[in-house]
């Protein structure tokens, strides 16, 4: 139980420091992508946003999976689901900085790509040694 939990944190850490980190870099390299109220209107902007937000959600839901070292999948699940509270909280609180349509997006597919992440490491874990080493 200590292990679970411990997955899922570390996987919501993973989460918050890579894409909080990227947002406050892209901010200050780019400034200009977003107006005076923190609002993104660019259509490339907000994929790239998602892009990259999404990716960490696998990030995380992989490193989630790598610590539980069992049920990979239904960790991330569990990530996925508190991602997934956390994000209504912050879209509810910062609704006026993207589209509706960018927002629901996101939503939709957080608790899927933590999933992915489950998956991924637990296809990894499940690969005989010797194929991983002609990956490598």
């Amino acid at each position: 139980m200590p292990r679970s939990f411990l997955a899922v944190i570390a996987g919501s850490v993973t989460w918050m420091v890579t894409a909080l980190g990227t947002d406050a870099a892209l901010m200050a390299l780019f400034p200009a992508w977003h107006d005076t109220g923190g609002r993104v209107e660019s259509v490339p902007v907000l994929f790239l946003m998602m892009f990259y937000s999404l990716a960490y959600s696998v990030l995380g839901g992989y490193v989630t999976g790598w610590i539980a070292r069992r049920s990979e999948v239904k960790h991330a699940f569990v990530l996925g689901l508190l991602q997934l509270a956390m994000g209504l909280v912050a879209t509810i609180q910062m609704w006026d900085t993207a589209p509706a349509w960018w927002h629901v997006t996101f939503l939709v597919l957080l608790v899927p790509a933590n999933m992915l992440g489950g998956y991924l490491r637990a296809g990894r874990k499940r690969q005989p040694s010797t194929a991983r080493l002609r990956m490598a």
